[in-house]
Order: C-alpha cells, then structure tokens, then sequence
C-alpha cells in the first residue's frame, strides 16, 4: 500500500525556521533603527513573538528554554517573552530568569521580559530580594532590568520609599541605565508628586540622570502646566 510520506511523517519547524517565516523586511530597518548596533534583526513584530511564546510555553517550555539558540535577536527575544507566559513555582521561573538575563543586550529585550513577569503582582516581596543584588550589578543591562521591573511593579503607595532609595542608588554610568533612572522617577512623580520632590530636592543622582527625569515630567499630560514650569527651574547647569 503506497503512503504519503507526509501523512507518514511531518516535520515540525524549528523555531528558528518559524521565526524567518514571520520576517517583515521593512520591520527589521525599523527595528534596527531602535536598537542600534543590533545587526542580527531578522523583524519579527511582538505580537507575533508573543503568539508564539504563547505557544512554546503551553508545551515543554523547560527544555526549550534550556536548548534554544541566541544568534538571533528574536530568538533571545522569545525566550524572555516565554517567561512571561509560563506556569510554574516562582523560584523555578527565576531560576530560569537568572539563566536568561546574562543573554540581555539591548533595552528592547530586557523591558519585554521585565513586562511579562506578571507574576511580581502577586509576589512582591520575594521578587524585591532577587531583583535588589542587580542594582549594583556592574552589566548596564542587569542594572536596567532592576530599575525597569521596579518601574513597572513598585510605584505604589507600599514601596514607593523604598523605590525611590533604591533608584537614588542606582549607580552606572550606561545611557541605557540612566535613562530608566529618569523614567522611573518621572513615574514616581506622576503618582506621587509631594514625595517625589522631596526627593528632587534632595538625591545623589548625576546631572544627566536628573535633568533627564525633569525633562520626562514635563512631557507628562498629567502634569498641568504650573507644575512644568517649577520643575523647568529646578533644571541643573551642566
């Protein structure tokens, strides 16, 4: 009896192979345009990223995880999408964090990852004590992931103090990490604008990292234009 061979056998993609088929050329020149020194764009759109994240996480996301290849930036991308995704103890999953951080090279990754760990939410307190050792780390990318997962889980009513110390002690001199120093404490004074100037009045940041911070309140739409004005003035001469 003749058998059709794919009915015998069919050959999953690799992930590699389904990331080349989800390519968008004028994607990849936009993408390189926002990470610049990333030469090894293929131009994969996140949503895409994500569907497939989704995908990998549902199945044996650990050997994926363990096994999956970095040459490409959407490859280390995915990884720290499926992250976000998956289900499992919170220590498994930063051991697994731990693992993947070192692999983080540009600010798109590392605020992707940072964003699909939802799982902080529930879990502050312990996800506080493992992100604290980065601050000080001496990678800018380690730094940035501290300060953008304080960003985007922290600023609230029981950690602002807190966050605001730990932002103040924030010490590196990479952009990237300077520049989310300002953003997290444009955030903080958004929310809380009388605790946050007190800190304004009264912090060790550098003159870029602080003008920078400024700079983001005033391009708030939730900061009227009184307020713009005062911050304006406290601008440092550099």
């Amino acid at each position: 009896m003749n058998t059709n061979k794919n009915e015998e056998k069919t050959l999953e993609n690799t992930i590699r192979e389904q990331i080349f088929q989800l390519a968008d050329g004028k994607y990849r020149e936009f993408q390189r345009g926002l990470c610049p020194g990333n030469d090894n764009i293929v131009g994969v759109r996140l949503p895409l990223l994500r569907k497939l994240a989704k995908q990998i996480a549902k199945g044996d996301w650990k050997t994926y995880m363990k096994e999956a290849e970095n040459e490409y930036y959407e490859e280390v991308m995915l990884q720290g999408l499926v992250l976000g995704y998956v289900k499992a103890d919170i220590e498994e999953i930063l051991n697994f964090v731990t693992d993947f951080i070192p692999k983080i090279d540009n600010w798109a990754v590392c605020d992707s990852l940072c964003t699909g760990l939802k799982f902080t939410k529930t879990n502050r307190d312990t996800v506080l004590n493992y992100i604290k050792p980065y601050l000080s780390s001496e990678k800018e990318f380690e730094v940035r992931f501290a300060v953008v997962m304080l960003l985007n889980f922290y600023i609230e009513e029981n950690y602002i103090d807190r966050v605001l110390l730990l932002l103040d002690g924030a010490k590196h001199e990479g952009y990237y990490v300077k520049m989310a120093v300002a953003w997290a404490v444009s955030i903080c004074y958004v929310k809380f604008p009388e605790k946050t100037m007190e800190y304004l009045k009264n912090n060790t940041l550098d003159d870029f990292t602080y003008n920078k911070a400024l700079q983001k309140i005033t391009e708030s739409l939730r900061v009227d234009r009184e307020t713009k004005t005062l911050i304006r003035s406290m601008k440092r001469k550099i």
